[in-house]
C-alpha cells in the first residue's frame, strides 16, 4: 500500500510539475544544511577543574593531597548554524603572569578611545579560535588554601637582623626577591584585618614553584582539547610575562621533576612568547636564603600603575593615548571581583577596607637558552619595545635561542608598548598613518587600536595560519601608526 501511495505522488508531482519540476523537489530535499564559516555570536564560561595535589609537589608539605581547584575562563565562538565541515576548529590556552590572573589579562572588559574592545579572548573568539585562560594555583579563583593565602598572617613580617637573630615573638623573614617585600603585616594589614597586631605564619615557606604551575597548564591542555575538539588535536599556548617561563618549562622535554613531558609537547602546536622573561636558571634554586612566605600583596596603584612604565623614549607625548581612559579602573574591578577575601583588605579606616590583590611567592626558573633551543614547534615572540619589566632585548634572546632548523619563527616589537601591551591603545593623528601605509590587521583607513589591537591581530593570524603579516619567519616592527616594518 505504501509503494502505491509513493508511486500515485510521484505521478502527481510529474504530472503538474513535469520531470523538471520533480528534480527541483529532489534537489530542495537534498540540499546540505546551512551551515556557517564564520562565528555569528561568542559565549563565555567560568568553571573549574578539580585536582588534588600531588606530594612533594608544592614546597610546603602541608597542603600535599589536599583538594584544589584551577578555575578556567573560557570564551569560545559560536555557530548558529553549526560550523562548516571545512572551517578548522582552533583552540589557544594563554597563560598569565606574576601579578595578574587569567580573565584580567586576556579578557579585559571595557573599551579604547576608538569604541574597539579591550578583551584579547573576545577578539580571537570572534576569530573563531576556542580561548581557555586558567588561573594558576593560588590566582585568582582558583585554590589558595585557608593555610596558604587566605591566611592574612601568611604576609611577610619584619625582616632578621643583620646576625640573622630575630627579636619579635611572631617572627622575622627574608626574601631573595624584592617583589616579595618584607613586613607587609605592617605596611598592608595594619588596621585590616590585623587590628595593629602581627601574627607568625600558618606556612612558612615559598607558596609555589615552576613545576607547580606547570601540572595546571598540563590540565588545562587536556580540558581545553576535550571540550574545544580542534581540528588537529592539539592548542596553542601562550605564556605572557611569568607565564612564559610556565609555558617554557611545560615544553621542556627533560624536566626531571614532572615525567611524560613529550606526551604534553605533542598536544601542542606551537607557543607564543608575550612580554616573557628570560635567561632563567634550568631547574630550581635550592639557596637557604630563599623567600620563607607564601603571601604578597598589592594595592591598587602598584597592580594597576606599574606594569605600564616604560623605558627607551616611549612618552606619553610621543605615545599619545596609550593607556586608554577607565583601562586601570576595569583591572581593579575585575582584580576585585575574583578576590572576596582580599577586597576586605587593606586601608586604614576599620570600616572601609581599600582591598588588597594577593599573589603567591615562588622560585622562577625553567626558561632560558638551553629550553629554548628544545623547542620543537612553531614560536611566535611578541614584546613591547617601552616594556619597563621584562626588557625588550628578551624578544631576541628567545628568538635567536630557538634552534637554527625552525623555518617558522617570527618576533614582533611593537612601538608605543608597555609590559601591559594588551591594555594599550592609541588616540591623536599619530594613530592614522600616511598613504599609503595601512594599519596591520585592520580594516584599511581605519585609526590604530594601539598595541592590544596589534596583540589580538598577530595571535589571531599566527594561531590560523602560523604566519605574521604573511610571513612564516621574519623579524618585524610595529611602529607608533600600527604599520608593519
Amino acid at each position: 500500500m505504501h509503494r502505491r501511495w509513493v508511486a500515485l505522488g510521484t505521478c502527481l508531482v510529474v504530472g503538474v510539475f513535469g520531470m523538471g519540476g520533480l528534480l527541483a523537489v529532489d534537489a530542495i530535499r537534498f540540499a546540505a544544511p546551512p551551515c556557517d564559516e564564520k562565528p555569528t555570536d561568542i559565549t563565555t564560561s567560568d568553571y573549574a577543574l578539580d585536582f588534588t595535589v600531588p606530594n612533594g609537589l608544592m614546597p610546603d608539605p602541608q597542603f600535599n593531597g589536599q583538594k584544589a581547584q584551577v578555575a578556567v575562563h573560557r570564551v569560545q565562538p559560536e555557530y548558529q548554524h553549526g560550523r562548516c565541515p571545512n572551517t578548522p576548529s582552533k583552540a589557544a590556552v594563554l597563560i598569565h603572569g606574576r601579578s595578574v590572573p587569567g580573565r584580567p589579562v586576556f579578557d579585559l572588559k571595557g573599551k579604547d578611545q576608538h569604541n574597539n574592545k579591550m578583551s584579547v579572548q573576545e577578539g580571537l573568539a570572534r576569530a573563531g579560535i576556542d580561548t581557555f585562560a586558567p588561573d594558576m594555583l593560588g590566582y585568582g579563583y582558583s585554590t589558595q588554601f585557608e593555610h596558604g593565602l587566605d591566611d592574612p598572617h601568611n604576609a611577610s613580617l619584619r625582616p632578621y637582623n643583620a646576625d640573622g637573630s630575630c627579636p619579635y615573638p611572631e617572627g622575622c623573614d627574608r626574601t631573595h626577591n624584592a617583589i616579595f617585600p618584607l613586613d607587609q603585616q605592617g605596611t598592608k594589614l595594619a588596621t585590616n584585618p590585623l587590628g595593629g597586631k602581627r601574627y607568625a605564619h600558618s606556612s612558612k615557606v615559598r607558596f609555589a614553584s615552576m613545576d607547580t604551575w606547570v601540572r595546571d597548564i598540563r590540565q588545562a591542555i587536556d580540558d581545553a582539547i576535550a571540550k574545544a575538539k580542534p581540528t588537529d588535536g592539539k592548542v596553542t599556548l601562550v605564556g605572557y610575562s611569568l607565564g612564559g617561563p610556565r609555558v617554557g618549562r611545560t615544553l621542556y622535554a627533560a624536566n626531571p621533576v614532572l615525567p611524560d613531558s613529550e606526551a604534553t609537547i605533542a598536544k601542542v602546536n606551537s607557543a607564543v612568547f608575550m612580554s616573557s622573561l628570560f635567561g632563567l636558571p634550568t631547574e630550581e634554586p635550592t639557596s637557604p636564603g630563599l623567600v620563607s612566605f607564601p603571601l604578597v600583596l598589592t594595592d591598587r596603584k602598584g597592580a594597576t600603575t606599574w606594569p605600564l612604565a616604560t623605558v627607551g623614549g616611549t612618552s606619553d607625548q610621543d605615545c599619545t593615548g596609550r593607556v586608554p581612559p577607565g583601562a586601570q579602573d576595569d583591572v581593579w574591578k575585575e582584580l576585585m571581583k575574583g578576590d572576596h577575601i582580599g577586597e576586605k583588605w587593606g586601608g586604614t579606616d576599620p570600616n572601609h577596607p581599600d582591598g588588597l590583590s594577593r599573589t603567591p611567592t615562588f622560585t622562577t626558573y625553567g626558561f632560558n637558552t638551553t629550553v629554548a633551543q628544545q623547542l620543537k614547534m612553531p614560536v611566535m615572540v611578541l614584546h613591547g619595545i617601552g616594556d619597563a619589566t621584562a626588557p625588550v632585548a628578551n624578544a631576541t634572546s628567545i628568538y635567536n635561542a630557538l634552534p637554527a632548523s625552525t623555518t617558522n619563527k617570527v618576533m614582533v616589537q611593537v612601538t608605543c608598548a608597555s609590559h601591559v601591551f594588551e591594555w594599550e591603545g592609541c588616540d591623536g593623528e599619530r594613530c592614522t598613518p600616511p598613504s599609503p601605509a595601512t594599519v596591520y590587521g585592520q580594516a584599511p583607513g581605519t585609526p590604530w587600536a594601539g598595541p592590544h589591537g596589534t596583540v589580538t591581530a598577530a595571535l589571531t593570524e599566527w594561531i590560523n595560519k602560523g604566519t605574521f603579516n604573511g610571513a612564516s619567519s621574519g623579524k618585524f616592527t610595529v611602529d607608533k601608526s600600527g604599520v608593519v616594518h
